[in-house]
């Protein structure tokens, strides 16, 4: 017996299918045919052409009786038709032609058809692509399903809670005590003026231990890979950083220097990194035995400023992994703080750090991967709404082409065939609409980018890309035209040469249910943009708690903070600024949180209550226009013992349960303070929650006031307080440049997420009202058409022209109010759950409602009456003169 053989179950398949008079005879033909191709072709090109010799077999005249027709068998065996099965090359070819044709007769039709798909795929493709890049965040190393990052978890004023910077020993003992721990690195976040040359650069970078480029596999473009974090004075830029600083990426060896004190040797170039890593923003990475520790931070266990990741070892079970780690921090933590009961640490995977982020009774769960379902079902529904745009005009031309359908059925044609020929005709469509849309992509990618902060591309040169095009547009064709392929070919050719008109005109119709979910879901979008609007402004509008106009941040860099009362002195005496105040840093952003504070009164669980944290030396209240309530501000220059003072906001004094706080005595981080004021609650975070409760402190505490806040003088224009401001500057840190933040802007920001999930939505509501629109406008012009001898008739009673324009715009307002009915609902839970994730929130009213249901109405009437009012206008002469 051979060691090789012919598909066993091709054989299997022919014998199924093939007559069994013919079964013997046909397998020792392929078989000796087989067997002859393994000396010529091989064994695996024998198989192939083996395979594509039995599906060539699948025909009538070949097949087994009972599994084609009687009346095919019987036309096979009288050779009334010698070749009966319609898909062959030249019926093919027949069929294409007679698309184009039908096409080309109704240029209108199939100018809507091509805009509304075109419009609607490139619109859908846009989005899939942006969610192809955020299922693709954080998840294209090579080892992403054994990495994780380490996050800390505990209770803190009764509520569970996680964050995910941890302590500086814990890696190196996760990697050296635990053996599922294959390795581990730290990471810490830092920035610095780079200069080479006369080239200089504030940038973004980290330390990081030298296991941090095993664990994250971005490309090195120069440089050991082993050893470029290995040693102290070694630095790796990115090819952007490089070509910035020495005009070339060929820059190992060459020398930056850092805050013009400590010189780096360029060991590694890197190359960019993708925008779909939270690491993006990483221009150079320094070894982590060159981390000088700054005073405020701590090798102990209680200060968590570090980033932790680890790579388990293959096929290592996490959780397990996680239940032998929970209690490290604690156990080394006890005797530090008061209560580790509740301390943990948990390994959270990289597959979940973008998508899975949100903070939730302790936990990590949902939270970008909602914004990324919504885009997807929007992305699904506006490519279905294009569909259904087509199947409503092709079902409206229905009557059109029914005498069509029943000459060629009459003539012999079979079902099968004409459905064919319909799909060829919806599969053409889709193919030109493919090639607008393409065009589309290409010129609004860039807005699009803008829009999303994404630098999303196509691959016109990859493979794969132009076949995930060529399938889209076919499952594009085949979901537009289906419906209208097997509505038309089962029209009856009896009643259509009788003049019997089929029931497209029923009271409740496939295709009247198409338009209603067109409506449902523009009017769900309209909703949410309306929502989602109305919540940003319902933000924006609340009180800050502080001045944000002519307000600015800048950090102390270099020899500045040497300088500091000089730099105040003079920026006020050169007229660039009214106060200055030296902080923390900026109000409009957290810096720091502290727990375990105690005042008279307080109780252990106190202790596990956490304040936002703040500090400032003096003029803090007069610089940002923070609102003192009761009495003074901190003011260390005329009050030495304010180092040790606190200010408190009123959210603070109420969970103190203070009645008279000035002058009461508290503590935390092991040092006593005196509270000296009260201020008015100011936003310190998201404009989205609640106040948390702050304690503003003087300069004795261990935190750095590295940060310096400008009133500029509203005597003169911005520009030439700026001028002022800069010179001063330069004067005490002419190796820096002078840059600072406008307090307006950074608040701005905070609002950025929303207003691009607003934009993005207000921008796929226009584009399905938009394609709605078309399929409206279509299908009015249709109407009219069918009903233009109906409305000569009314005319030539006595119909006025108002009245023919409601007799059209009826039928549509009465959809649009069935669709209003289901919509309105959706919309409203849909956009409740979502702004269940904001504590500061809107309640949405019946306003929203309203304006939905104008606007809508307003949209479909407008499209609808150029029609309406067309064919009322029409001389009823001109309709009748057939007749």
């Amino acid at each position: 017996m051979k060691a090789t053989s012919s598909p066993r179950w091709a054989r299997y398949l022919m014998r199924w299918f093939c007559a069994p008079h013919r079964v013997d005879e046909l397998e020792d033909d392929l078989e000796e045919l087989f067997w002859q191709r393994v000396d010529l072709l091989g064994l695996r090109k024998a198989r192939w052409r083996y395979v594509q010799d039995v599906m060539s077999l699948v025909r009538p005249s070949l097949m087994r009786p009972s599994l084609i027709r009687p009346s095919l068998v019987k036309r096979q065996l009288t050779n009334e038709y010698p070749q009966p099965f319609f898909l062959t090359p030249n019926m093919i070819q027949n069929y294409v032609k007679i698309a184009w044709r039908n096409l080309m007769r109704a240029k209108g039709y199939a100018s809507l058809n091509i805009a509304g798909l075109a419009v609607g795929m490139a619109a859908s493709a846009l989005i899939f692509l942006w969610i192809q890049s955020e299922l693709n965040y954080d998840r294209f190393y090579s080892k992403t399903d054994r990495l994780f990052q380490v996050y800390n978890r505990d209770v803190f004023s009764g509520n569970a809670q996680v964050w995910g910077t941890t302590p500086k020993p814990l890696a190196p003992e996760l990697k050296q005590d635990y053996p599922d721990i294959e390795d581990a690195s730290r990471f810490r976040p830092t920035g610095f003026l780079l200069t080479a040359a006369d080239k200089k650069l504030n940038s973004e970078g980290a330390y990081a231990d030298p296991s941090f480029l095993s664990l994250f596999d971005f490309s090195l473009l120069s440089g050991n890979r082993e050893k470029v974090l290995s040693g102290s004075n070694g630095i790796i830029i990115t090819k952007s950083l490089a070509e910035k600083l020495f005009g070339t990426t060929d820059a190992i060896g060459k020398v930056v220097q850092l805050d013009h004190k400590d010189s780096f040797s360029v060991t590694g170039v890197l190359d960019d990194l993708p925008n779909n890593t939270q690491f993006n923003n990483v221009s150079f990475l320094l070894p982590w035995t060159a981390f000088v520790t700054p005073s405020w931070d701590s090798d102990g266990w209680a200060s968590n400023n570090n980033y932790t990741y680890v790579l388990l070892k293959d096929k290592v079970n996490s959780d397990v992994v996680n239940e032998k780690i929970k209690r490290l921090t604690a156990n080394h933590l006890k005797g530090e703080i008061d209560d580790v009961s509740n301390r943990q640490i948990f390994l959270h995977p990289a597959s979940k750090w973008h998508l899975y982020s949100k903070q939730e009774n302790g936990q990590l769960t949902e939270g970008s991967i909602v914004t990324v379902r919504l885009f997807g079902i929007i992305a699904a529904f506006i490519l279905l709404i294009a569909a259904v745009n087509f199947i409503n005009l092709s079902t409206a031309r229905s009557e059109k082409r029914a005498k069509e359908v029943g000459v060629r059925k009459v003539a012999g044609a079979q079902k099968s065939a004409l459905i064919f020929q319909f799909i060829s005709e919806s599969v053409m469509l889709a193919f030109l609409s493919g090639i607008l849309a393409l065009l589309l992509i290409v010129l609004f990618m860039p807005t699009f980018n803008d829009l999303t902060d994404k630098q999303l591309t196509l691959s016109l040169g990859s493979l794969n890309f132009w076949l995930t095009a060529l399938a889209f547009v076919l499952f594009t064709g085949l979901l537009a035209g289906s419906y209208p392929a097997f509505f038309l070919a089962n029209f009856q050719p009896v009643k259509v040469m009788k003049g019997i008109p089929q029931s497209v005109h029923a009271v409740f119709s496939p295709r009247k249910g198409l338009v209603i979910a067109q409506f449902t879901f523009a009017i769900v979008l309209i909703i949410a943009t309306l929502v989602i609007k109305h919540q940003i402004n319902y933000a924006q509008n609340r009180e800050s708690g502080y001045d944000k106009n002519n307000l600015l941040f800048s950090y102390l860099t270099g020899d500045l903070s040497t300088h500091y009362g000089s730099l105040q002195q003079e920026l006020i005496q050169s007229g660039a600024a009214v106060a200055v105040s030296k902080s923390l840093g900026p109000i409009t952003s957290i810096n720091s949180r502290q727990w375990g504070l105690s005042w008279p009164g307080s109780t252990k669980a106190d202790k596990d209550v956490e304040f936002d944290r703040f500090a400032a030396d003096a003029d803090f209240l007069k610089t940002t226009g923070t609102k003192l309530i009761v009495g003074r501000e901190i003011d260390v220059r005329h009050y030495p013992t304010d180092s040790s003072a606190v200010l408190l906001n009123e959210t603070a004094v109420k969970t103190m349960h203070l009645k008279t706080p000035v002058g009461t005595a508290i503590s935390f981080g092991n040092q006593n303070w005196q509270v000296i004021g009260v201020v008015k609650d100011f936003i310190f975070a998201s404009p989205y929650e609640a106040v948390n409760p702050v304690v503003v402190h003087g300069p004795k505490g261990s935190v750095p006031l590295d940060w310096v806040s400008i009133r500029l003088n509203p005597s003169n224009t911005t520009a030439q307080n700026l001028e002022l401001a800069e010179t001063v500057f330069k004067k005490y840190n002419p190796g820096y440049p002078f840059e600072y933040t406008f307090a307006d802007e950074s608040y701005k920001a905070k609002f950025a997420d929303e207003q691009r999930t607003g934009l993005l939505t207000s921008l796929f509501t226009g584009l399905t009202i938009f394609i709605s629109c078309l399929g409206l406008f279509g299908l009015a012009a249709y109407t009219a058409q069918q009903r233009t001898k109906e409305i000569g008739v009314r005319k030539v009673l006595g119909a006025s022209v108002p009245s023919i324009i409601r007799l059209l715009t009826k039928d549509f307002i009465q959809l649009l109010g069935i669709a209003f009915i289901i919509g309105a609902p959706i919309g409203w839970y849909a956009m409740d759950k979502w702004l269940q994730d904001y504590n500061y929130r809107i309640v949405i009213g019946a306003g929203v409602f309203i304006l939905t249901l104008v606007s809508s109405l307003l949209i479909v009437v407008l499209t609808v009456s150029f029609q309406a009012i067309k064919a009322a206008l029409m001389n009823p002469v001109t309709s009748l003169r057939s007749e």
